[in-house]
């Protein structure tokens, strides 16, 4: 519910930002003088609003609603790509998933042999390596190779279900180019139609128009894309590296309950505590 909030919020911020753009760009008119004896009877000055937002043919001023729709899926592609980062960043950030407070913490309540105040302590933690830590520690009445086993299951999957939360991400990135080609394409079919429907030498403000909304609806997909994939793919490799360093942390508390071989095959005195005071701290 609290990622669910971020995650909006994010989405509100970075939407306000790209209409409040929109909105300064589309005041961004060309000079009333420039190109009128040129461009007199040939469309006029054209705002930089329209040029990146709306498609307009250049002689009839008719909107040409693919071009403009494939621009507009594209913008708000962008806006919640943008929230998503935003979002994905804060999520999974170290301290949310490795705290390097809990971690010396946790390492101090063992050295003292505080079992039952180690397991309560990452009971109470909402970061994976507290879930991580604690499946392992409830799970020392089997022995040390079932701690182990109880970290690695745990470890992997909540890096997994952080993993799928950024896949978004990696479905925008990849979608956003191939939205941005059928723009393309649909550009290249009216500028070709032009040149048909001129006997083969058309109006080079006509042909214009189809060319500027193949390279327009070309460069928003790009514009999507590349920060959506660079992000999936920085979110990814450090989800990952949290998530081994808090699996390392864990696994090295836990060595303390590895038997010597050494020693005297009958079980430790110290062992059998420990295992009975996280018995009855996970019961309790």
């Amino acid at each position: 519910m609290r990622h669910g909030r971020g995650r909006a919020r994010a989405a509100w911020v970075w939407g306000a930002g790209v209409l409040a753009w929109c909105a300064i760009a589309s005041a961004q008119d060309t000079p009333a003088g420039a190109g009128s004896s040129a461009g007199a009877g040939r469309g006029g000055s054209v705002s930089l609003f329209e040029a990146f937002f709306i498609q307009r043919h250049p002689m009839t001023k008719e909107i040409e609603l693919l071009g403009s729709l494939i621009i507009w899926v594209l913008l708000v592609l962008s806006v919640v790509c943008l929230g998503l980062l935003g979002a994905m960043t804060l999520d999974n950030r170290r301290r949310n998933i490795v705290p390097d407070g809990l971690v010396s913490e946790t390492e101090a309540l063992l050295a003292r042999r505080d079992f039952k105040g180690a397991l309560a302590r990452v009971a109470s933690e909402p970061s994976d390596f507290g879930r991580v830590l604690h499946a392992g520690l409830t799970e020392s009445v089997h022995g040390y190779a079932a701690m182990v086993r109880a970290v690695e299951q745990v470890s992997e999957e909540l890096m997994l279900r952080r993993l799928r939360r950024i896949e978004p991400l990696n479905v925008i990135g990849n979608v956003a180019p191939m939205i941005g080609l059928f723009g393309t394409v649909y550009g290249m079919i009216l500028a070709f139609r032009e040149i048909v429907a001129a006997g083969g030498t058309p109006d080079p403000v006509g042909l214009a128009a189809g060319i500027g909304t193949a390279l327009t609806t070309t460069f928003w997909g790009l514009i999507v894309a590349i920060p959506a994939l660079a992000g999936y793919a920085l979110l990814r490799n450090a989800i990952d590296g949290h998530a081994v360093a808090g699996a390392r942390a864990a696994e090295a508390m836990l060595g303390r309950f590895r038997a010597d071989p050494k020693a005297d095959p009958k079980p430790r005195a110290g062992a059998g505590v420990a295992s009975v005071a996280l018995a009855e701290g996970s019961e309790g």
